[in-house]
């Protein structure tokens, strides 16, 4: 029971899951496999790289869109096959403008972190993780200056804020059945937190050649004040017992921190001929930054008693151990007429989750994906945008953190992670 308990509590990530960081924020993008941070793209650049705002030649430029993340998540444990697939939908607003010939600014409203999962009330690994919602949402303002004509520089404050819900499972009814008993519903809302989004983007040979280097800082998303409530599927005499034995979780609140990691974005971009863009991004992910994640009670709800000092627990810490990743985006753009633009693009993503830390809320593999996407104009300034992403795991993964004495929140299983993720936007400048 009390390892049990632990597990639910220590392994719970509260905000996020491994592939918490979205990597959806443009529908034009997305056609080109999300690259960006070598490209002059108006308002949008405020996401990729902040110095390409400086070269919006636009009174007004406005692109606002939505993604659907639409997952398969195939789990595999004790030789049952549990499947997520709820949607994720992120969202991404840019409005900026060109005020001088080398002065431009614009806010960004977007969703660069989150995660939706729902694996079923009395599945196998109901105790690690039910479901869970959550959403970081980002606002930024952005200032950008044109020293010189093919010199760009751009930064601003990304104020980010969130809220999350996840539910595990207790306990389950009978004794060795599936059907759970009672679970826990962990909800709270995450203060606000603050990093920086700087970059620079050099015209190399003037509309032909260009070099980008972004990076956006690390922050910290903080829960002060998280609440729980727990839920019984049981008749009352029953639902006394297992009270009894449980920790007075709804008798107090909990606190706990996650990093959201900074990211280094080198891009170039180059175009052989007026009708053609070759994009290609290298992305520095600092996951190395998630060690561990540490939940804190209030004095009044009490973990276990340590069996050495006899004293109440009121805290534990589940050991995460992420390593820094590398991305690799190639994308193309073709213009067909003037008022239609293709896309084609593919991407290498590796994972930041060694094996023997793998868990169900974090169903992490290196990724390989390709995308297509297009842009039409039916009159001046406007552009409708669509594009779609197939992303594919490399290989499933065996994960062997059941066995692993640095956590209690593990599962012996075999992840099968694919996803169709079609988004669509609206662009309008003048």
């Amino acid at each position: 029971m009390k390892k049990t308990l632990i597990a639910v509590l220590v392994a719970t990530s509260l905000l996020f899951a491994e592939s918490y960081q979205i990597n959806t924020l443009s529908a034009k993008q997305i056609g080109m496999a999300h690259t960006g941070a070598g490209v002059k793209l108006g308002s949008e650049s405020m996401h990729f790289n902040p110095g390409g705002l400086g070269f919006l030649n636009k009174t007004l430029d406005i692109s606002a869109g939505v993604t659907f993340i639409i997952p398969e998540v195939e789990v595999w444990a004790n030789g049952e096959k549990t499947v997520n697939d709820k949607i994720g939908t992120p969202l991404y607003v840019y409005v900026a403008s060109n005020i001088t010939d080398w002065f431009s600014a614009g806010l960004s409203f977007t969703t660069p972190y989150g995660n939706s999962a729902d694996y079923g009330k009395d599945w196998v690994g109901a105790g690690l993780l039910q479901d869970i919602s959550l959403a970081v949402y980002a606002l930024q303002p952005t200032l950008a200056f044109k020293p010189i004509s093919q010199l760009s520089i751009g930064a601003g404050p990304v104020i980010y804020f969130g809220s999350f819900e996840q539910s595990r499972a207790l306990v389950s009814y009978p004794p060795g059945s599936n059907t759970t008993a009672a679970s826990a519903t962990f909800s709270g809302d995450a203060d606000v937190a603050v990093a920086v989004n700087a970059g620079i983007l050099y015209d190399i040979l003037q509309d032909k050649l260009a070099l980008g280097v972004a990076y956006r800082s690390e922050a910290k998303m903080k829960v002060a004040k998280g609440e729980t409530e727990v839920n019984y599927a049981v008749a009352d005499p029953i639902k006394s017992a297992i009270a009894a034995k449980l920790p007075a979780f709804e008798q107090g609140t909990f606190k706990a921190e996650l990093p959201l990691p900074a990211n280094l974005n080198t891009g170039i971009s180059f175009r052989p001929i007026d009708n053609l863009l070759l994009a290609f991004d290298w992305q520095w992910v600092f996951w190395g930054t998630y060690e561990k994640l540490s939940l804190d009670f209030t004095d009044n709800v009490a973990l276990e008693i340590d069996p050495n000092t006899k004293k109440p627990i009121h805290s534990s810490v589940s050991q995460k151990k992420y390593n820094d990743t590398f991305a690799y985006r190639l994308g193309a753009q073709y213009t067909v007429i003037d008022q239609l633009d293709l896309r084609l693009g593919a991407y290498y993503d590796e994972s930041p989750v060694d094996d023997d830390y793998l868990t169900p809320e974090s169903p992490s593999t290196d990724k390989l994906g390709g995308t297509i996407g297009f842009s039409f104009r039916p009159i001046s300034g406007l552009s409708i945008d669509a594009s779609l992403i197939r992303s594919i795991a490399l290989p499933g993964r065996d994960a062997t953190s059941g066995t692993n004495k640095d956590k209690s929140d593990g599962l012996n299983a075999r992840y099968e992670v694919t996803a169709w993720v079609p988004s669509v936007g609206l662009s309008y400048s003048f």
